[in-house]
């Protein structure tokens, strides 16, 4: 079973920096069995490699916008991903990168924590790193969606 762990983001961002601060985390003590992919703010040049991988499970952790409290952290359905009109700082929207990979992925986990603040050369705030501390601590024993609740979507 290859379970793969792609983290994005811009670390000169503040908040948005949550995924390569995951990477970083796991890159110097691995936790669990997965193979880390660290994509940083263009993830969509890491689509060949993950097809390559055919993971059974793909976990994409990435700062954010949810209109919730910083560092809350939520699962997020990644067909839900397009609807919900997300923040992203990225080059393309993350749905573009799940609809090109979702024939060569089990199952597609959408890991979102919510910033405080996005702009560059901003430090990263207390929230943003405890909810990546809390998201480290999980990867080791992660079991479905690793104990985070799923973002409801506005009605």
């Amino acid at each position: 079973m290859t379970d793969v762990l792609l983290c994005v983001g811009n670390s000169m961002m503040g908040d948005d920096g949550a995924g390569p601060l995951l990477a970083e985390r796991f890159r110097s003590a691995p936790q669990g069995n997965w193979v880390l992919i660290d994509g940083g703010s263009a993830p969509e040049n890491d689509v060949v490699a993950i097809r390559e991988l055919r993971p059974d499970r793909l976990l994409l952790v990435d700062a954010t916008e949810m209109g919730l409290n910083p560092g809350e952290i939520r699962v997020i359905n990644p067909d839900d991903i397009a609807e919900m009109f997300m923040m992203t700082t990225h080059n393309m929207p993350l749905n573009y990168l799940v609809d090109q990979i979702k024939e060569d992925v089990g199952e597609v986990i959408f890991l979102g924590i919510q910033p405080d603040i996005v702009g560059f050369y901003y430090p990263m705030t207390a929230p943003v790193i405890a909810a990546v501390e809390h998201v480290y601590a999980r990867l080791a024993s992660w079991e479905g969606q690793g104990g985070f609740a799923l973002l409801e979507p506005d009605c």
